[in-house]
């Protein structure tokens, strides 16, 4: 469902198109093949991936029918006008001859209309890679554009005085065989950038176009531009949900897996919020609109992902500083290579195809893309699993970290009590539980809420409870039939006699940091429930990932030293804290730190502030609709421990295509340029421009193809 924000080509913004973007009267940035595409921070090009380069503009929107030619479709169109006026130019040329032994026949004023022929593709498909090296030498950032302009401008008019001086030698040829093989190149990566620079894209079509607002006993159906805070809209089942709100009537199940990576839908009930973009399953829900625009879930996290595609990590500050340097070596390396053939009298015509075929295959085109695209597919993959990427450097680090620091309550615990053991005395765990939870039933406490639940999860039928209240000391008793039933703590066993086992098998339960409830009928004991924090299932899942992986895992809670060394115990983790106080935790992440190692913080983004800015990576859980923690790296969507061995994961996978695609965008220049200069001219071997223009675009398209491969991994 397209929206009308979402269909513009340029469009990186999260709710107007850049190029309709109130920029002021500063420096905004525009991308040197596209100057469509502005906005005001640095970043990448969602058309061609090149790197933005500032410039001043009084209007976003200024400059934006004055360019025509700069889409991607028109490239291919260029594309097929150069390609049919450089066949007839070919049959003309030299290398028709050397080929093919073919010489077309000559008439008189040929030279002069192949001339015009070569015009016309130098100037109108040609045109686009002029003006664009103008603007990178504006912003004093030459690079694949500027190397392009020299190549074709040289050949171009080496061509025109030649052919006005009666020279029987020209680069017709050479020049639109470039220009044609850079279009049909740049129109190849365009696409895979394109389909690779999804994220904001995949992230604006999860909102629906309009919405069904409830006007009295009737609906409307409104653009979702004229909601507003306050209103209530009617989703019905299967459709999208049109804002942040909360439930005001009616019940569902909503499938939150597209913003939040949760794969269950999660239960809807009144006073439920739900987010916007996500899909509502079979109930109908009236929702009360509290959050619209920039101000949603959705907005926030498209913001983050902005950022994080605007961030640059070390390897890509890299690859762009040695794309730089690449750009004024090739142009020095072109200049030499004219000079020395000049000087060994190879001839003018020799000497300008070799600084063409040097220029040509040096462009950094493919090292400028290298890291950014694969940077670019990783923040999607990563939205898409529910992590939000905020710095690029912290997805770096995450490769070497080699010891997780986990908060337990909220992260590795549930942060809410559940029963963990039953013990009986007399009786069955299931009447033990029966009794308790019946009592309890009418008390909000939450250990009574715990017995409750567990009762009602084990399908176990509940008792009537009368004349019920709460035990002063802590419990509550009631009537349960004719038996007069009390549960509580330990104050209850005064002068009550238990037998050994039952007081060992408790004493265990209580070292190990549990609350134990005792349960009386007519003042005799049938049993006793501890409760604990709940551990969570998916924390010994997460915890066994890390340690495949070589990975230490260590706990750190204000918890006392029993609870935290069972949950320890029980996880199976290398070390923990105990009793550690909130301005405590960077202590704790610096003394991990010091023994050389690369720490990952975890926890929930307020008291473990200090702490996640402290460790190597920080990351936060439980952020649900709150996407503004400023203190971590990297945010989880979701309470899911099992997401930090994939945050890894992602890293060591987004590392190793940066490093493939380095290779490959430098690894053919260390031969390819010295063969463009012509040192084995001797034997007979030497790249033509035109060879040269299909290595270099080969080469890019190898990078973007490299790239997108990344999207088939699995975390």
């Amino acid at each position: 469902m397209n929206h009308n924000h979402h269909d513009h080509d340029c469009c990186n913004g999260y709710q107007k198109p850049v190029a309709e973007a109130n920029l002021g009267e500063g420096v905004a940035y525009t991308c040197p093949m596209h100057p469509s595409v502005i906005q005001d921070r640095p970043g990448m090009c969602p058309e061609c991936g090149m790197n933005l380069v500032p410039t001043k503009s009084k209007k976003g929107h200024s400059d934006h029918d004055k360019h025509t030619g700069h889409k991607t479709e028109s490239f291919l169109t260029k594309f097929w006008i150069s390609l049919a006026l450089t066949v007839p130019i070919f049959f003309y040329s030299e290398m028709a001859v050397m080929l093919f032994g073919i010489e077309a026949p000559r008439f008189v004023g040929s030279p002069y209309v192949f001339l015009l022929v070569g015009s016309i593709v130098f100037f109108y498909c040609g045109w686009i890679f002029l003006s664009s090296a103008y603007r990178e030498l504006k912003a004093r950032l030459p690079g694949m554009m500027t190397l392009i302009a020299i190549a074709v401008i040289a050949a171009y008019a080496f061509s025109v005085y030649a052919i006005l001086s009666g020279m029987k030698h020209d680069l017709l040829f050479e020049l639109s065989s470039l220009i044609t093989i850079m279009l049909l190149g740049h129109w190849i990566e365009m696409r895979s950038v394109r389909g690779a620079q999804g994220a904001l894209k995949e992230l604006a079509k999860l909102l629906p176009d309009m919405a069904e607002v409830v006007r009295g006993n009737s609906t409307q159906v409104i653009s979702l531009s004229e909601l507003k805070e306050g209103d209530v809209v009617l989703v019905k089942p299967g459709s999208k949900v049109p804002a942040d709100g909360v439930v005001a009537e009616g019940q569902s199940e909503i499938n939150e897996s597209v913003i939040t990576g949760e794969s269950k839908p999660v239960a809807k009930k009144q006073g439920d919020e739900v987010i916007a973009g996500s899909i509502n399953g079979d109930g109908t829900l009236r929702v009360l609109v509290t959050k619209i625009g920039e101000s949603t879930f959705l907005a926030g996290v498209m913001r983050l992902v902005a950022d994080a595609q605007a961030s640059k990590s070390r390897l890509q500050i890299l690859s762009d500083q040695a794309a730089y340097y690449l750009t004024i070596v090739a142009v020095t390396a072109g200049i030499l290579t004219f000079g020395a053939w000049i000087f060994a009298q190879a001839g003018i015509v020799f000497a300008t195809e070799r600084l063409v075929a040097v220029l040509v295959i040096a462009c950094p085109h493919a090292l400028g893309l290298a890291v950014p695209l694969v940077a670019s597919i990783s923040t999607t993959m990563a939205a898409r699993n529910g992590l939000l990427i905020r710095q690029r450097l912290a997805l770096e680090a995450a490769r070497k970290i080699n010891v997780v620091l986990f908060d337990k309550t909220g992260t590795l615990t549930k942060g809410e009590f559940g029963v963990d053991a039953i013990v009986a005395n007399g009786t069955s765990e299931d009447e033990v539980l029966r009794t308790a939870a019946s009592v309890n039933t009418h008390s909000e406490h939450p250990l009574a809420r715990a017995m409750v639940s567990e009762a009602k999860r084990r399908n176990i039928e509940l008792l009537d409870v009368k004349n019920f209240e709460r035990i002063p000391s802590g419990g509550a008793k009631g009537v349960l039939g004719t038996s007069e039933v009390s549960v509580g703590n330990d104050r209850l066993l005064a002068n009550i006699q238990v037998s050994e086992d039952f007081q060992s098998r408790v004493s265990t339960l209580s070292h190990q940091g549990k609350t134990v409830i005792y349960v009386m009928v007519n003042s005799a004991l049938i049993g006793g429930i501890a409760l604990a924090d709940v551990i969570r299932e998916e924390s010994r899942e997460a915890i066994r990932t890390l340690k495949e992986s070589g990975i230490k895992s260590a706990m750190i809670t204000g918890d006392s030293e029993d609870v935290a060394k069972w949950v320890a115990e029980e996880l199976g983790l290398d070390e923990y804290f105990a009793k550690v106080l909130p301005h405590e935790k960077a202590e704790k992440v610096k003394l991990l730190q010091s023994n050389g190692n690369k720490v990952a913080m975890v926890g929930d983004g307020v008291n473990d502030a200090p702490a996640l800015t402290q460790a190597d990576l920080g990351v936060a859980v439980g952020a649900g609709t709150n996407v503004a923690i400023e203190s971590a790296g990297i945010i989880l969507m979701k309470s899911d421990p099992r997401d930090i061995p994939k945050i890894i994961k992602l890293s060591k996978l987004t590392y190793k295509k940066m490093i493939e695609n380095l290779f490959w965008a430098t690894g053919y220049n260390i031969i390819a340029i010295p063969l463009a200069a012509g040192v084995l001219a001797s034997q007979g071997i030497l790249l033509q421009p035109w060879l040269a223009a299909v290595l270099m675009s080969v080469s890019t398209v190898i990078v973007a193809f490299n790239a997108m491969l990344l999207r088939r991994q699995t975390l």
